[in-house]
């Protein structure tokens, strides 16, 4: 599968943060608005909060559901020479909390797993979880490339896109996901200040008495000094 490359690709352009910040009165400030198990740290509101305890507090998946899910996202996402797989960056626990932040994916993502070890079995006449890799690859292959699928692996070609949103959506939000493709947030931009052409346009220029104390590229990391009159010198 041509798998990292091609997902960067797609996922760094729409890579975004946000911030919310509320307000509080002393009271609500003495309260613990920490979710107890995990989830989203600051800015959430106390009914946000609760909502996050109770979907953390309750199981979708079963511990053989979580198996499998854990072997298929691996499977879109393996560990390589720059990043960890996407089970170590805990995309199995993602995907099952949105199970329970989106309900309406349940049945779909529930009914694919099913579809996954019923293919399992009428092939190999084992579960998903205990085929060789390459008996694992034979199924994916069937069902990764929407275009190539044969008919009747529908089913399989929906699941399978699904389970690749979600784990991508899952890797590309968490610090291993930021590191894999250089994403490095807010940081300060480099100006080199207008350039000659667009300057020669207008018909402008640089004063030649400043000159020699403009910001040059070279002088970035140097601090400004001034005289008693508040004139720049350097």
């Amino acid at each position: 599968m041509n798998r990292r490359e091609n997902l960067k690709l797609l996922f760094t352009g729409s890579l975004g943060t946000g911030l919310m910040l509320t307000a509080c009165s002393p009271e609500e400030k003495a309260a613990d608005l920490s979710p107890k198990i995990g989830g989203t740290p600051g800015g959430r509101v106390p009914e946000e909060i609760e909502r996050d305890n109770a979907l953390l507090a309750d199981r979708f998946f079963t511990e053989q559901e979580m198996a499998l899910v854990t072997i298929l996202v691996d499977i879109v996402l393996p560990k390589d020479a720059v990043s960890g797989s996407a089970s170590e960056a805990k995309v199995p626990d993602y995907i099952e909390f949105m199970m329970k932040d989106q309900p309406g994916n349940q049945t779909a993502f529930r009914g694919g797993l099913m579809w996954v070890n019923l293919q399992a079995n009428e092939r190999f006449s084992k579960p998903f979880t205990e085929l060789s890799e390459s008996q694992r690859m034979e199924i994916i292959e069937d069902i990764a490339w929407p275009d190539k699928a044969a008919a009747g692996m529908e089913p399989g070609v929906k699941f399978f896109n699904l389970l690749r949103n979600m784990t991508v959506s899952g890797f590309y939000t968490t610090e291993m996901g930021f590191k894999d493709i250089g994403y490095v947030g807010n940081t300060p931009n480099v100006w080199d200040g207008v350039s000659q052409e667009v300057m020669d346009q207008y018909g402008l220029s640089l004063e030649e008495k400043y000159q020699s104390v403009y910001l040059t590229p070279e002088g970035r990391g140097s601090m400004a000094t001034w005289d008693d009159q508040g004139n720049l010198i350097s």
